[in-house]
């Protein structure tokens, strides 16, 4: 299979895009993990794919549809870094003019928007902090209360880890820390991905507050590992640290690969990410 790519990144989270409307791919696990591959492939944290949204049926209203494979071949739900480098993509191929979009995704529509600054803003929609939306099993636990949040004890190694649980339209397990880059997140994140109490697996948030207006943050993301940056990542820590009292909107969340700007009012309100996207360079690829 020869195809066309673009490679991209937002804050040091890295993505091939591929185009699935001008290009016909044939895409399968295999071919996936060969393509992120950092040393045989191209090397990406997530491959990411624009279609043709459907005719009819859930996302008919949007523009694209938008697939997220991570490294290790897996379909995901959602991908935030990922949706800014998309609205960028399809106005470098031509696709489209708009500055605001809307993309079906896995979980849902969301709509990135072209800022006057080069940067982009997601309407991520709004967290939900139900266990069962992160497929997270919570049967024998009793959650303690932090401010507004639930903090449910989650055993790791024979250690009592506190985490608050958020779906961003993909699964997310928080804890806070007093110091990130002590956190023990190669060790630690793993174990938390693939907890027998996530049915889907989940990603590992590390956050440590900085203070009311600023995070940093380290996330072992599932099917991927640590990454640079974790958009959905940092939109579930900046609500979790919200809803616990401590932090307040909106949170620069600064990650190794970057800084993002988080936004939510609470409730059932949108939460609103803003950061940087931008190509790193194009290219020609067959794979058998």
């Amino acid at each position: 299979m020869k195809f066309r790519f673009v490679k991209m990144q937002g804050a040091g989270n890295d993505f091939v895009m591929l185009d699935a409307i001008g290009q016909r791919l044939e895409l399968d696990a295999r071919r996936i993990r060969a393509l992120a591959d950092r040393r045989y492939g191209v090397g990406a944290d997530q491959v990411l794919v624009v279609e043709r949204a459907p005719v009819s049926g859930p996302g008919a209203e949007a523009d694209f549809r938008y697939r997220i494979f991570n490294a290790d071949g897996g379909e995901v739900e959602q991908c935030g870094n990922g949706a800014r480098c998309f609205v960028k993509f399809v106005r470098r191929l031509g696709l489209t003019d708009k500055r605001r979009i809307r993309v079906v995704t896995a979980s849902g529509v969301i709509e990135p928007r072209l800022e006057e600054d080069g940067q982009v803003t997601v309407d991520m929609g709004p967290p939900d902090f139900r266990p069962e939306a992160s497929g997270f099993d919570a049967s024998g636990l009793v959650p303690s209360a932090r401010g507004g949040a639930q903090v449910w004890p989650l055993d790791v190694d024979r250690r009592s880890v506190p985490v608050c649980i958020v779906s961003m339209g993909n699964p997310h397990a928080v804890q806070f820390v007093g110091d990130v880059d002590a956190a023990p997140v190669a060790e630690d994140g793993p174990r938390i991905e693939r907890h027998p109490r996530f049915a889907r697996g989940v990603n590992a948030g590390f956050a440590q507050v900085v203070d009311r207006s600023h995070l940093r943050l380290r996330v072992w993301e599932r099917g991927a590992g640590e990454t640079l940056a974790c958009g959905t990542g940092a939109c579930a820590a900046a609500v979790a640290g919200i809803r616990a009292g401590l932090l307040d909107t909106p949170v620069e969340v600064q990650a190794r690969g970057g800084t993002l700007r988080i936004a939510w009012d609470g409730d059932d309100t949108s939460v609103w990410m803003t950061g940087p996207a931008e190509p790193v360079f194009e290219g020609e690829m067959d794979l058998p």
